[in-house]
């Protein structure tokens, strides 16, 4: 039994990387406040930190954070959760403030933890095994100021690519029971959301039972209110033909793949433990395209892996130029402890892995405008979220993002809007005001 003193405790969190730090650090928040804690934006009693460790980058964020934590509230006492405590967990005991460090496995047991070892003179660490089964989540996360919110249906991953720690720092593939999926997706669309966002590792892999990732597609179309599916990161070498035909003709199925490539050389693909040929990459894009009309398709692009030769990265920027895709995520390469590419000789220096990130980038940019100018004129339904220095923003379900102004409040709405002029990182649109 916690005392009405520990009732009032405050909790902040950070949360760093993907769309399922997201959706865990949602769930831990309302975790907490269904505890008695209150939450803050600013850290104070207690701050949750839940790291990623993907990149060297999302290391040194984490501590950043603690050390601007400390500055910012000496006393505050700090939680280091997620997949930097899963693997690196001695490292970060060494941080200041630093009471908790809890793996993936135990994180969302992180509120019984916190309550009952608040008195630990040093960090307590808490990094079990990760076990390959299915499982649940006992409570809905709360997404505060937003009308889409990410849903996990997935966690881990098998392929062990040589770049990536995720397989250790997540564990092999599981999924979450089907009908656990289909109950936190009804509560969230009866609070308002209009957007679901599927995330996971490796959600092509999902599979409860004899339940797929199309199962659950199938299923949640069939939720009254729920206006939109969203399909967030997922591999080439899961996705099926018949998901594509869904896309295509779906009335709530977002017209949107992010799907990472990591290079355009078969050399560094095959270096990388991929299990496709560029060529086969480049097919089915193009199969994605001409099935899909005016479908958004992101890649993840990795500049700078071990062996990558000028002559290589040339040959595999041409062709990621001439490839049909929509934007890109550039990731520069970094030795993670765990991966195997951390052996590999050949290195390439950062000077030269920043410059060709900055190529890639580049040319990002540019296919995004592309995307854009192409959508000129034309109608697109878009969902609103907020009102920003005068303009509302919002979201086709093919990843345009769209101001407009209107004297009306469109917050949650969603509305033909056509989009007439394109800036940088959004378009401009117009509604037919009453």
């Amino acid at each position: 039994m916690r005392t009405q003193g520990e009732m009032g405790r405050s909790v902040s969190f950070y949360t760093l990387g993907c769309r399922l730090n997201q959706s865990e650090t949602a769930v831990l928040r309302s975790s907490f406040e269904a505890n008695g804690y209150r939450l803050t934006d600013s850290p104070d009693d207690i701050v949750v930190i839940n790291t990623c460790t993907v990149t060297e980058k999302g290391d040194a964020e984490a501590k950043k954070i603690v050390n601007k934590v400390v500055r910012e509230n000496p006393r505050a006492s700090i939680a280091l959760i997620g997949c930097q405590a899963q693997t690196q967990k001695d490292r970060l005991a060494s941080l200041p403030n630093v009471k908790w460090i809890v793996g993936n496995a135990a994180k969302m047991d992180l509120v019984t933890i916190v309550s009952e070892r608040q008195a630990q003179h040093k960090p307590y660490i808490v990094v079990p095994d990760i076990q390959q089964e299915p499982f649940t989540i006992p409570i809905t996360g709360k997404y505060y100021g937003r009308n889409r919110a990410n849903i996990k249906i997935q966690d881990g991953c098998d392929c062990f690519c040589s770049f990536c720690e995720i397989p250790y720092a997540r564990g092999k593939p599981r999924s979450r029971e089907f009908e656990d999926i289909l109950k936190e997706a009804r509560i969230l669309v009866e609070a308002g959301y209009k957007e679901l966002v599927l995330t996971g590792i490796n959600i092509g892999k999902y599979k409860y039972k004899n339940y797929t990732l199309v199962d659950v597609i199938d299923a949640l179309e069939q939720i009254d209110g729920l206006c939109r599916i969203r399909i967030s990161s997922i591999e080439f070498t899961t996705i099926q033909k018949t998901l594509i035909k869904k896309i295509a003709g779906s009335e709530k199925l977002c017209r949107y793949l992010h799907i990472p490539l990591q290079s355009a050389d078969d050399t560094i693909l095959s270096l990388m433990r991929r299990e496709y040929k560029f060529d086969e990459f480049r097919s089915f894009i193009e199969y994605v395209n001409n099935t899909v009309d005016g479908i958004c398709i992101g890649i993840d692009i990795m500049a700078g892996f071990p062996a990558e030769t000028d002559e290589i990265f040339h040959r595999s920027f041409e062709r990621i130029k001439e490839l049909k895709v929509s934007y890109f995520h550039v990731f520069s390469y970094s030795k993670r402890f765990f991966a195997e590419s951390k052996n590999f000789p050949s290195e390439v220096p950062d000077s030269i892995i920043h410059i060709r990130s900055r190529m890639l980038r580049e040319i990002g940019i540019y296919k995004r405008r592309l995307f854009y100018d192409s959508f000129l004129g034309k109608h697109q339904k878009v969902l609103f979220e907020r009102k920003k220095e005068g303009l509302w923003t919002g979201l086709t379900d093919n990843y345009i993002r769209v101001k407009v102004s209107s004297k009306q409040d469109l917050t949650n709405k969603i509305l033909n809007v056509t989009l007439v002029a394109r800036k940088d990182s959004y378009m401009i649109g117009k509604i037919k005001e009453n």
